[in-house]
């Protein structure tokens, strides 16, 4: 079990505080606005009204005994930056802050934090990937232009040997192959797939496509 600090709890705070507590965590919440507060109180383990702007105020919360902070302060970019700073100031390492906007990025990254978040466009591109490729249930951008993703088998499938979609893909590789609760670790290539079945693989954005349109 780890401990975090959200400070912000609107939306996207609310939603990652909430999260980490079903993930069984000890969650600090932190907002100016007494409702917001009120909304979450009985849900999170701690959960204070207070102005993260000010130092002495953070430091009371012991704020640095956290294992990470997420600052989700949303419309106020100059309430976020200040916090920021004050979190840096009193030696934390792990930050995630949400971004308003490209400006606030390049400050927050001038400030040295490494996880920027922006929860609309991430979401968006989320969105148009589903419309795009809707047998992709989930997917995971690694670096370098390569992606995890999750792969449910439709009926257009049902019945086709697993080695007629990946031969001509080589170069993707197979993580999983789920069926009900049974789980294949190293895929053989004359199974036979079933509606419903779930594939792992990974690879290199391009070539995942090519293996999309297979699955179509």
């Amino acid at each position: 079990m780890a401990q975090f600090a959200v400070i912000g709890l609107g939306s996207f705070g609310a939603t990652v505080a909430t999260e980490l507590v079903e993930l069984k965590h000890d969650v600090l919440g932190i907002d100016s606005n007494k409702k917001y507060v009120e909304n979450i109180s009985d849900v999170l383990t701690h959960a204070v009204i207070a102005d993260a702007t000010d130092e002495h105020v953070l430091n009371e919360l012991n704020i640095q005994n956290c294992d990470a902070v997420v600052v989700a302060i949303g419309e106020d970019i100059e309430a976020s930056i200040l916090c920021v700073l004050h979190l840096k100031n009193m030696g934390i390492e792990k930050i995630w802050v949400k971004a308003k906007s490209k400006s606030h990025h390049m400050i927050l990254s001038h400030l040295g934090i490494d996880k920027i978040i922006h929860p609309e466009e991430d979401m968006g591109v989320r969105v148009a990937q589903s419309l795009s490729y809707p047998m992709v249930s989930r997917y995971m951008s690694l670096e370098d232009d390569r992606y995890i993703v999750k792969i449910e088998v439709k009926d257009n499938l049902h019945g086709t040997r697993f080695q007629t979609i990946c031969e001509y893909n080589p170069e993707v590789n197979v993580i999983l192959h789920k069926r009900g609760k049974d789980l294949l670790y190293q895929v053989d290539p004359n199974l036979i797939l079933q509606r419903g079945d779930i594939i792992v693989v990974e690879g290199h954005l391009e070539q995942l496509r090519k293996l999309s349109n297979r699955f179509k």
